[in-house]
């Protein structure tokens, strides 16, 4: 009798009896009979993960096939064969959601307690099998609610991922694509359309693998070209984690995973820049390690998180924002051709979409904003506040933003933010400087804070003031970006004022 494996994918065993396809369509997958969906979805997609997502009960599907000769591997069910016989494989451990939950917390609690990982590990294979990205997001974010601190959670990350990816790098690719894929139906095939953000960043996550692997292997300048996941984390940062957060409830990736990106950046920064370290090679060895665990993290847990919350109009806006974080992992964002589509009818205004973001010409005098010593139209004060040569933010008095002023930056603010409380916009080791500044200005204990740095080899200062009314009232917040090369090279030429 022919066998056939359920663990394997569509793709492969069809490959391997072609008889299969005809047999798929029979039974309602008609998808498969066209080329295109069996070389793409068919490479990660298996028989039972199709079922789910098709809503085909699997007793259909098995006694389907062994009435064609098939005798069954891989299938963790327990069904009635039309003879009225039970077959029965490997039966999953079938706890509600609740109990779930208390299973993932009880073995990241033990680690946390120096259990072994691979003594949790085996516990954890014998109950699960699949475990829903929601799932693991929601057991971290319960710690940090209870109590735990975030930078124990955090602590945790490195061996999260170890507990659930397969053993081989192969076995992690396929998990990642499959729970891509069975995150949710047409939102998890968008997935795979080219331009579409999740494609990006897991084809982003393939090209620091080989990074990873180029410093593992003592490749030349393979830690500086590392770094470049740098900018990978930025656009995660500021595209994923905030609306994740504020909008659907899931403040797990964003207060562990945000801090981990900033402590494997901080970490390839100090390596880059200081070979001759007495720990350098351990140290590598783990910010390595940490950074492969990361990419698979992001393609197992945030983005099918992602991709079951998040709106396909919400993908788009996140599509349109990407061109603003070029990176040398890829050569441009890929065109996706349906949000281009789409890009005039979703056009962000305020944080929300309209049909139109054409602001009033002006000519019409009733459309003037009285402006104390004089007026101007929303045209004109547009124009005037993207002139000046600084990268302008306001923050209102309930810490929401409110604005930024067009043009190249910086410091990303993507339109998404508009809207949002501000401090879900900045990295955990940042939120709290930037609380204790608006508190301070909302005290009325200080007027303005100067940050002085160096950003890509340029110096910089930023430089938050207190906005207030007539009556000395807070009103809000400024940020005001500028280079400050000008003013070195001026100084420093020996140039004065005369």
């Amino acid at each position: 009798m022919k066998q056939l494996d359920f663990n394997k994918t569509v793709y492969e065993l069809v490959r391997e009896y072609p008889e299969v396809k005809d047999i798929m369509v029979e039974l309602g997958f008609t998808d498969i009979a066209k080329p295109a969906a069996l070389n793409t979805v068919g490479r990660i997609m298996t028989i039972p993960k199709g079922a789910s997502i098709k809503d085909i009960p699997m007793d259909q599907i098995l006694n389907t096939f062994q009435s064609h000769g098939f005798e069954i591997a891989g299938c963790e069910t327990e069904v009635k064969t039309e003879t009225g016989t039970e077959s029965k494989t490997n039966t999953v451990i079938a706890e509600t959601a609740d109990e779930r939950q208390k299973l993932l917390q009880s073995y990241v609690a033990r680690l946390s307690n120096g259990e072994s990982l691979e003594s949790v590990r085996s516990e954890f294979v014998k109950n699960f099998k699949d475990v829903d990205a929601g799932e693991i997001a929601l057991a971290e974010q319960t710690l940090i609610q209870n109590g735990a601190k975030i930078s124990d959670v955090q602590r945790l990350c490195d061996v999260h991922s170890a507990l659930f990816h397969g053993a081989t790098r192969e076995e992690q690719i396929a998990n990642a694509e499959s729970a891509v894929m069975a995150s949710l139906n047409e939102r998890s095939v968008k997935a795979l359309e080219e331009g579409h953000p999740v494609s990006v960043f897991m084809k982003e996550n393939e090209e620091i693998q080989k990074r990873i692997d180029a410093v593992r292997n003592g490749e030349e300048n393979a830690v500086h070209a590392l770094r470049t996941v740098t900018v990978h984390y930025a656009a995660k940062g500021d595209l994923l984690y905030p609306l994740l957060n504020r909008k659907y409830g899931y403040s797990g990736p964003s207060d562990v995973m945000w801090g981990v990106d900033d402590e494997i950046r901080d970490e390839l920064k100090v390596l880059d820049e200081s070979s001759s370290l007495p720990d350098y090679q351990m140290r590598l060895e783990k910010v390595t390690d940490r950074a492969e665990e990361m990419i698979y993290k992001e393609n197992n847990i945030l983005y099918p998180l992602c991709l079951q919350q998040f709106s396909e109009d919400e993908w788009m806006q996140i599509y349109y924002e990407m061109v603003n974080y070029p990176s040398d992992l890829r050569s441009s964002v890929p065109v996706w051709k349906e949000a281009e589509e789409r890009r005039e009818a979703l056009k962000i205004v305020g944080g929300r979409t309209s049909e139109s973001t054409d602001i009033d010409s002006g000519k019409n005098n009733a459309s003037d904003i009285s402006l104390g010593s004089g007026h101007m139209n929303p045209e004109q004060i547009a124009a005037v506040l993207n002139t000046i040569p600084m990268e302008l933010s306001f923050v209102d008095e309930n810490n929401i933003n409110r604005y930024f002023n067009a043009g190249e930056k910086l410091f990303k603010r993507p339109d998404m933010a508009i809207d949002r409380d501000v401090f879900s916009c900045h990295p955990p080791k940042v939120e709290m400087m930037v609380r204790e500044i608006i508190s301070s200005f909302r005290e009325g204990k200080r007027d303005s804070v100067d940050v002085w740095m160096n950003k890509g080899g340029e110096p910089v200062l930023v430089r938050y003031m207190a906005v207030r009314n007539e009556k000395k009232e807070y009103l809000g917040t400024l940020e005001c970006v500028q280079k400050m090369t000008f003013a070195k090279e001026h100084f420093e030429g020996g140039k004065t004022n005369e």
